[in-house]
């Protein structure tokens, strides 16, 4: 077949277009298209005329169409551009080339970063359609760059609340703790890629502030690991409070809307440095240094800005700060900078069959008196519930002003059989039970919130009172230490908030309480808070007196955070949406990554299981980049790649996506793709020769697998 015959076309340049930013400076870019070309190209004021066979005709008539559109749409061209775009059209490609270069991703004083190959394109539209991004690929391909800009880009648009950086520090063994220096000192040789690409992209002065504020955060993989609690630490369960290290995977454990929420994941993290956090009511909990912590400080709520997710170690030097500024936002008159947020619906407790109704349960407990008992006198309001309430027990008025319970009974009946309160009073061991060792019994307080709440009103109604130092609050005084704690895990169970202190044995009462208590024993105040939409108290005089101060919101703000030494520590993921989970004293926390973007980089460099952590960290609303070159492990030896493995495990997963970059997708000097390439081609000539092209017993091929020979 001859060779087909030169044809000619010519093609009009608008004339909004420079010619100038078209061909380049002094033709740069036409040079070009001429020297990758087998064509002519003239050019004549704002006529180009293209005479070559038809295919290659058709192909130079594409180019200048793509890079019309591109100067059209207001962007520079560059030679490597144009080099790029040729390449693009000649693999006759779906996407076109203006596609590729006109997608701006971030810009930043003046530099704009968009990918430049269709590699990186595909790339980038990858992370836009998928939670969890590997990207493959030699070095220089913009497999970190791209990722830090679309989580900048993310960041900004407001899709995340955090960024997340990370790396294996496997050049020191990820035995970071024996390397001299300070933290910083330790891992910034592991680090600084990220924080190069870090300063192209936003403005270097708020980058420590972003840095501190945690909303970006750059870590070793070593220090991802931990964010645990000790194994000892409480947690609530549907069943009660169970350690932390008893958990299995599928065990049900509370979330912050009260609800139960499977256990996702269980990590030992071997000894740790605990520190104990504690809040301004007492409630506290130990957590390593790098637990993960939602706050959210007074200028965020005022500003209408979402919960932060932040670690221990933050809030401490946070905590330090404040201490040395006068000028710190408060939420009333203390120092008190994060609130801590708490739950959003009260604990949901299996239902139980109790022997006596809750209300009554909580008034006899709070007034000591028994139904029946001669000469007992109550609240005509609270002896009309009661008589209402109790099967068997009725209201009786031996006195003009006197209210008391009897058992019921016919005219000349005789009751020979004790009262149906007291039946249910030994039924529930409180018979013998004096003031000061009150308590509710277990079936009571693990029980629905109906019941929980109704215990309560009997213990308010009797006991409590609202007072108007504080909007909201509610004094309540007991003698009993045990029925204190009852109280205090009441009010948080249902999402309130509940302090207590101590008074003398001699009388008075504690701290100014408003209520008579007279006892040889101690007495407690407790100071009681709960959220809208419960109403403490069932006696109306006392829930009025409650609406006119009105209902309040409950706060529960970090007081102080202390070293507690160290421990075995343990790990959880939960299967909630926010990832939250309740621990001692109905305190909520965390341990997995949500609204956030994470990038794990130089992934080649994990091990099987370390890759299985931090993808298990994952958390709701968030994204995870994964970038690594298998051809560059510095694993030690026997140790497998986690990136390697992974993608014969999570393959076929659906919002899991695996991007392959190669030498065509290099970005730095031209030499460097070339360079990549002929090792390509190196290694894929070494492979083919050990699967078949010489024998397996031959010399070469044994110095090949055996390595080079010493002399």
């Amino acid at each position: 077949m001859g060779k087909t015959t030169p044809s000619q076309t010519k093609i009009v340049v608008p004339s909004s277009i420079s010619m100038v930013s078209l061909l380049g400076p002094r033709d740069e870019f036409l040079r070009v298209a001429e020297k990758e070309f087998d064509a002519e190209i003239y050019v004549r004021g704002n006529e180009i005329t293209v005479i070559a066979e038809p295919d290659e005709r058709i192909l130079v008539e594409q180019l200048f169409d793509e890079l019309i559109a591109v100067v059209r749409s207001g962007h520079g061209l560059t030679s490597d551009a144009i080099e790029r775009s040729i390449a693009m059209l000649r693999a006759r490609e779906a996407e076109r080339p203006a596609e590729v270069l006109t997608l701006n991703i971030l810009s930043n004083r003046g530099k704009t970063i968009r990918p430049k190959t269709l590699g990186q394109k595909r790339y980038v539209d990858a992370i836009d359609e998928h939670t969890i991004v590997f990207a493959i690929g030699p070095a220089g391909t913009g497999k970190t760059y791209l990722a830090m800009a679309k989580a900048v880009q993310a960041l900004q648009a407001k899709r995340v609340n955090r960024i997340i950086l990370t790396r294996p520090a496997v050049e020191a063994g990820e035995r970071l703790g024996f390397l001299p220096g300070t933290l910083s000192e330790k891992i910034d040789p592991y680090l600084r890629p990220l924080y190069d690409a870090l300063h192209d992209m936003i403005d270097p002065d708020s980058i420590p502030r972003l840095l501190t504020a945690g909303t970006i955060e750059v870590a070793p993989l070593a220090y991802m690991r931990g964010r645990a609690q000790p194994v000892f630490s409480k947690v609530l369960t549907p069943d009660g409070w169970r350690a932390i290290g008893d958990l299995r995977v599928g065990d049900l454990v509370v979330g912050s809307d009260g609800e139960p929420t499977p256990v996702l994941g269980v990590y030992p993290q071997g000894e740790k440095d605990i520190f104990r956090v504690t809040t301004q009511d007492g409630a506290s909990t130990l957590a390593t240094a790098d637990h993960l912590w939602t706050v959210r400080a007074p200028e965020d709520r005022h500003r209408g800005r979402s919960w932060r997710v932040v670690t221990t170690e933050f809030l401490i030097e946070s905590l330090r700060s404040d201490a040395r500024s006068s000028k710190v936002p408060s939420w009333d008159s203390t120092d008190h900078r994060y609130e801590l947020p708490l739950l959003r619906k009260p604990v949901c407790f299996p239902a139980q069959d109790v022997p006596l109704d809750p209300y009554a349960l909580g008034h006899l407990l709070g007034s000591g008196r028994r139904a029946g008992s001669s000469g007992s006198t109550l609240d005509p309001a609270l002896a009309e519930g009661l008589g209402q309430r109790v099967p068997g027990v009725e209201v009786r008025r031996p006195g003009e002003r006197d209210v008391a319970l009897g058992v019921s009974s016919e005219p000349g009946q005789v009751v020979t059989i004790a009262d149906p309160v007291t039946a249910a009073v030994r039924e529930l061991g409180l018979e013998d039970v004096r003031p000061e060792t009150r308590f509710v019994p277990e079936a009571y307080l693990y029980n629905t919130a109906d019941v929980r709440l109704a215990v309560l009103q009997g213990l308010l109604d009797t006991d409590g009172e609202p007072t108007s130092e504080q909007t909201g609050r509610i004094r309540y005084v007991t003698t009993s230490p045990r029925l204190r704690d009852d109280v205090l895990f009441l009010v948080r169970s249902l999402g309130g908030v509940a302090s207590w202190r101590t008074g003398e044995a001699n009388g008075d009462t504690p701290d100014g309480a408003s209520l008579d208590v007279s006892s040889r024993y101690g007495v407690y105040a407790l100071d009681i808070s709960l959220p809208a939409g419960i109403e403490p108290f069932r006696l109306a005089r006392k829930q009025q007196a409650y609406d006119r101060v009105g209902g309040g919101r409950p706060l529960r703000l970090i007081d102080r955070i202390e070293s507690a030494g160290t421990a075995e520590a343990v790990c959880i993921q939960v299967a909630a949406a926010d990832s939250l989970y309740v621990t001692e004293d109905f305190l909520l926390t965390h341990n997995t990554l949500n609204d956030a973007f994470i990038i794990l980089d130089e992934a080649q460099n994990t091990s099987p299981e370390q890759m299985k952590m931090f993808l298990t960290r994952l958390g709701f609303g968030s994204k995870m980049v994964v970038t690594g070159d298998i051809t560059q492990i510095d694993l030690p030896n026997g140790t497998f790649s986690g990136l390697k493995v992974v993608r014969e495990i999570l393959a076929d997963l659906d919002d899991v996506h695996f991007c392959t970059l190669s030498s065509q997708d290099v970005v730095r000097h031209k030499l460097v793709g070339r360079i990549v390439a002929a090792y390509d081609k190196y290694e894929a000539r070494r492979a083919e020769q050990d699967s078949g092209g010489a024998a397996a017993g031959s010399p070469d091929v044994r110095r090949r697998k055996q390595g080079p020979t010493r002399s």
